[in-house]
């Protein structure tokens, strides 16, 4: 599900079928009963969200049945368990997570998923320039990697954009509380900077699993790799955020190169 995308509109047949299997796509447009005798293009571009089903769905499930589970992410799982769902949305399986599922193994499998991707969700080209973002302060910090942020594929930056909320929300569930009634509500010690060093790695790639030196990442660059992450839970929802006048900028250019997309988008608003 690493695959990003612009426009599909030339892309071979077979390349069509990879993006169904790989659930980028509006869920009617993964139907199995549609026309097979039809070619249609599939309406993927940069207006549609593009999340992995297995990304949202692993997210969804532990919201709904994990935040208050102590050391999610970091307690064992059944290795057996994960592999059974990760081979069902493998085979593109409309795969179930219910209460009965453990959390422990679908955070095993969110991880997985994230650690495994051909090229990581901040692609490796840009793995120095937010490395270099750890040494700066402030507001120019956080600016920069807004930036940074807007050259990500959209496949990659929607994905991005869904887990650090997901992981924010988990954050915000670390401490122990008191509920209306009187009693503790456990809190799942996930911290910020907990999920940063789990969540790190699976993120930030200098080199592909499996290559030489592959595991052999600098103490500095461990730091870096953390506290990037920290700064991007932090400010998930701010860096996200497109101010006024820079999508006033992006409109007036859209309306030199694309004015169907800004009939598009007024008619959506």
């Amino acid at each position: 599900g690493a695959m990003s995308v612009d426009s599909i509109t030339d892309l071979s047949d077979n390349t069509s079928k990879l993006l169904e299997a790989l659930q980028l796509s509006h869920p009617h447009e993964l139907d199995p009963r549609r026309s097979l005798g039809k070619k249609k293009t599939l309406s993927l571009n940069p207006i549609t969200w593009q999340v992995p089903r297995i990304v949202d769905r692993c997210c969804r499930h532990i919201e709904a049945h994990g935040l208050q589970t102590v050391g999610i992410f970091r307690v064992g799982s059944s290795k057996r368990r994960v592999q059974q769902l990760r081979d069902e949305f493998d085979r593109g399986q409309d795969v179930l997570l219910d209460e009965h599922q453990s959390v422990h193994d679908v955070a095993a499998l969110l991880k997985e998923f994230l650690r495994d991707m051909p090229d990581p969700l901040i692609p490796r080209e840009l793995y120095t320039a937010f490395l270099s973002t750890a040494s700066m302060e402030g507001p120019g910090q956080l600016d920069t990697l807004q930036l940074l942020l807007f050259l990500l594929p959209p496949c990659h930056s929607d994905t991005l954009h869904r887990l650090l909320r997901f992981l924010s929300e988990v954050a915000r569930h670390a401490e122990s509380s008191w509920g209306p009634d009187g009693r503790e509500i456990p809190g799942n010690k996930m911290t910020i900077s907990n999920l940063a060093t789990i969540f790190g790695p699976n993120i930030l790639q200098k080199e592909k699993p499996g290559e030489k030196d592959a595991g052999a990442v600098s103490f500095e660059d461990s730091a870096a790799i953390i506290l990037v992450l920290q700064r991007l839970i932090e400010h998930s929802q701010a860096l996200f955020m497109v101010s006024p006048e820079r999508q006033r900028d992006v409109l007036r250019r859209l309306f030199q190169t694309d004015p169907d997309v800004i009939d598009h988008l007024l008619r959506r608003k």
